[in-house]
C-alpha cells in the first residue's frame, strides 16, 4: 500500500527524485494541487456520507431471509446468485442487485399481490453480508477484510479492527476508493473525528482504510500536506 501512495500524481514520495515505477505506478515530480477542487471534492465526500445515502445494497452471494406473514411455505433463506438474482416460489427469478432490503420487500409485495396473495406482508433480512467489504490495514490491532453492513463509519471500522495499535499509530488515516473507474484517496485526522471537530465519514464497499504510523507520517509528509483533512479527489 505504501508503494501505492508513492504513485499519486499529485506529489512524489518524500525524499524521492527523478522518475520510475513502483508497484506498477509511475513516480516523479510533484504536480500543483488545486485547493478549490480539493475543497469541492471534500464537500462531495462528506455529503455522500450523510445518513440515508448509504443504505445497504444487496449484491451477489449475500444470504437473505425472506418471509411472508402467515404464509410459512414462502418463508426461506436464499443466497443471491452470481448474476444478482434469487429464485422464489410463485414469482420465479427476481433481480436483487442494487436494491436495499426495503426495495426488495416492496418489489416482492407487488409481485405477490398482483396474482397470488391479498395484501401480502413481506420481510427481507440480510443474514450474511458477502458482497460488500472494506479492508482495514496498517497500524491497527486486527487488520483484515470486514463486511459492510449498511451505514458504517470510518471510526466504526477502525474499532472493528481492534482500534489503533497504540505503540505505532499516528492520528492520520488514509482511505483509498475506486469509483467510476477512477481511484481516489482521502486523508482523515482520527483525533479530530473523535473530538467532534471533524465528521466521521461513512465507508463504501471496496474502500481500503490505511491507519498510518509515525514512520509513515514522516516518510510521506509531503503527500500528507497535499491532502487536506477529509479531501476526496481523483488521484491516480
Amino acid at each position: 500500500m505504501l508503494a501505492l501512495v508513492c504513485g499519486l500524481s499529485l506529489t512524489g514520495c518524500a525524499g524521492s527524485s527523478g522518475t520510475g515505477t513502483e508497484g506498477g505506478l509511475a513516480t516523479g515530480a510533484a504536480a500543483p494541487v488545486d485547493g478549490a477542487a480539493l475543497s469541492s471534492a471534500a464537500a462531495t465526500f462528506v455529503s455522500a456520507s450523510t445518513p440515508g445515502n448509504t443504505a445497504y445494497k444487496i449484491g451477489p452471494l449475500d444470504v437473505l431471509d425472506i418471509s411472508v406473514f402467515q404464509v410459512p411455505e414462502l418463508t426461506r433463506s436464499v443466497q443471491v446468485a452470481d448474476n444478482g438474482t434469487v429464485n422464489l416460489p410463485l414469482v420465479g427469478i427476481v433481480p436483487t442487485t442494487g436494491k436495499t432490503p426495503q426495495d426488495l420487500e416492496r418489489d416482492l409485495t407487488q409481485r405477490l399481490g398482483v396474482r397470488y396473495l391479498q395484501s401480502p406482508q413481506v420481510s427481507v433480512f440480510v443474514r450474511e453480508y458477502n458482497s460488500q467489504r472494506v479492508t482495514v490495514e496498517g497500524a491497527v490491532k486486527s487488520p483484515g477484510i470486514y463486511p459492510l453492513r449498511g451505514k458504517t463509519s470510518l471510526l466504526q471500522f477502525i474499532a472493528q479492527a481492534g482500534g489503533p495499535n497504540t505503540d505505532t499509530a499516528s492520528d492520520t488515516v488514509l482511505v483509498f476508493r475506486q469509483e467510476g473507474g477512477r481511484r481516489s484517496v482521502a486523508r482523515f485526522d482520527i483525533d479530530a473525528i473523535r473530538s467532534g471537530k471533524a465528521a466521521d465519514p461513512a465507508m463504501q464497499a471496496g474502500d481500503v482504510i490505511v491507519a498510518g504510523t509515525s514512520q509513515t507520517k514522516t516518510a510521506f509528509s509531503l503527500l500528507l500536506r497535499a491532502l487536506p483533512a477529509a479531501a476526496m479527489f481523483a488521484a491516480f
